[in-house]
Order: C-alpha cells, then structure tokens, then sequence
C-alpha cells in the first residue's frame, strides 16, 4: 500500500486487518451494554468533555472528519451540539455501519467512511477546517510520520489539528495483556514497536464500573480475534506534526483521565474524571494538542 509516498508493508497491512476483525468483534461486544444508546441521542446526550470542546473552540459551519471515529457518538455530538459538518472515518465495518444508524435514527446528518485511515489519506481529495482525533487512538497507528503527513494534507490552509488522548506515559504503566490495573511500567513509551494483544481489543464498556473490582467482575469478555498497538511518545506524535509542517499551538498534560479507570484504587471527581489514589505521585494521563496548517 502506497501512503503519500512511503510504503506501509505486507506484514503491517496483516496487522491493521487483524485489527479491524478484533475492533468487529468488540464493537458488537460493547453494544451489548448500551441497547438504548439511540435513545439517548434521539434526547439530546452529549457524549464529549469539557477538555475536547475547549480544544476544539468555535466551529459551527466547518467542515470537520474525526479519525479513527469508532461508533460515531462523539462525530454525532461534535455535529448536534458544537454545529460542526462532520465525516467520521474508522476502520471497523461494525463501528462504521452504527454510526450510519445512529445519524439517521438521531436525525443527527454526518457522513461515515469505513476504511483504514493510512488508505484514507491516500484517496481522500477534500481538505478540512478542522481534523479531529481522541481517546485511544494514537496507539493503533503504525507509523507516526505518515500519520502526520496524512493531517496535513487532508487540512485547509489556516485549518487546525486537535487531538485529546491518553497519555503515553500512562500507558506505558498498562500491558495489554495483563487486567490487574496495578502500577507498574510494563510496556514501551515510545518507539512504535508493535505490541500484540493476545486477546484483542477489549470490552472497555462493559467494564465501566464505577470502581476498579466492578470492572473487573463485569470485563468477563475475552475477544478470540488479537490486535496489535503501537506505542507512541509525546515527542513522537508531536515531530511527526512539526515535520509535515504544521504549527503547535497548543500543549496541555491533564492529571486525571476522562471516563475511563484503568488502574485499581482510582478515585473518580465531578465529570468522571478519575485521579490516581491519594499518595501517589501526580503524573500525566490526558494529552491535549492543537496545530494548524499555515
């Protein structure tokens, strides 16, 4: 596969089509939870946080596509509650296919595109305000630089790039093959090296409890599909954004993680945003990143 002229390999094309049939597979999984999910966006819910509507600023109008978007429900908040004209793209053909139910069924209008992001950028002609990217992302792509290259093309002159995601040094201190929660480094911070989870991607939803022993007694879902993560540091992700030539301007390092509890002893604050328990060090675990194109 030929990406803005660099090549993504035989062995990491199996990769990214391994992904897709775990992201399949999980994506039914985590619909199990949530039977009235439409529902809920028929009445109005938002499904974003103060931090991405920050970010994000005044966009009513622009044209906007979401990376790696997986089911639509924050493409379908961006476009009802922050006026947005919304593309969402994503590699799962589960994911994608709700999405497309969740537009029409919420009376929410946006356009969702089924394919891996590196074969998007490619075929893409349209150029966006905005490019928008969040919240477990980062961590599939394969190869950071052409990742950046693909932003930069797929934007507008004077257009910007805004990213919400997990911290990598967070992440370093989670293994994808080890549920414990406990904090302890146990993968790599930067790099890109793939990392293959046994047991593919997870059931993060059916595992929203409201402590760490509720998540655990919920997530009893093993998915029989692997995946395989890509580890990518902060100066990783933001070179890759400098060398196909956009502009930062913006860098922010949150103390506390959006929604999601990954390790045990966690304490959760107003807005679901969960800190580490009380003792321990303050670390980051919630990048926000701005560019744009000049």
């Amino acid at each position: 596969m030929a990406i803005l002229g660099c090549e993504i390999n035989y062995m990491t094309n199996n990769m990214h089509e391994a992904n897709r049939h775990s992201w399949n597979r999980a994506t039914t999984q985590h619909h199990t939870h949530r039977p009235d999910i439409i529902e809920k966006y028929q009445a109005g819910k938002n499904g974003l946080y103060p931090e991405e509507i920050a970010l994000l600023g005044d966009i009513v109008g622009k044209n906007l596509v979401h990376l790696q978007c997986n089911d639509g429900q924050d493409s379908v908040s961006i476009a009802k509650h922050l006026g947005a004209i919304v593309t969402g793209v994503d590699i799962s053909d589960t994911a994608i296919a709700f999405s497309q139910r969740l537009s029409a069924e919420a009376n929410i209008p946006a356009t969702f595109i089924r394919s891996d992001i590196f074969s998007w950028f490619e075929e893409n002609t349209i150029q966006y305000d905005v490019v928008f990217t969040s919240y477990g992302a980062i961590n599939w792509l394969s190869d950071i630089r052409i990742w950046g290259k693909g932003i930069a093309k797929s934007l507008k002159a004077g257009g910007q790039f805004v990213l919400m995601e997990f911290h990598p040094f967070m992440l370093m201190h989670l293994s994808p093959n080890d549920d414990s929660g406990e904090w302890q480094l146990s993968a790599d911070y930067m790099g890109g090296k793939p990392i293959e989870e046994q047991w593919g991607v997870g059931d993060y939803v059916g595992e929203a409890g409201s402590t760490r022993e509720e998540n655990i007694e919920r997530g009893t879902f093993q998915n029989p599909d692997p995946a395989y993560e890509f580890p990518w540091g902060v100066a990783d992700i933001v070179t890759a954004l400098l060398d196909a030539g956009l502009t930062l301007t913006h860098l922010q390092e949150f103390p506390y993680c959006n929604g999601w509890m990954p390790f045990v002893d966690m304490r959760q604050e107003e807005g679901r945003r969960n800190y580490p328990p009380e003792g321990k060090p303050v670390i980051p675990l919630m990048l926000g990143i701005r560019a744009i194109k000049r």
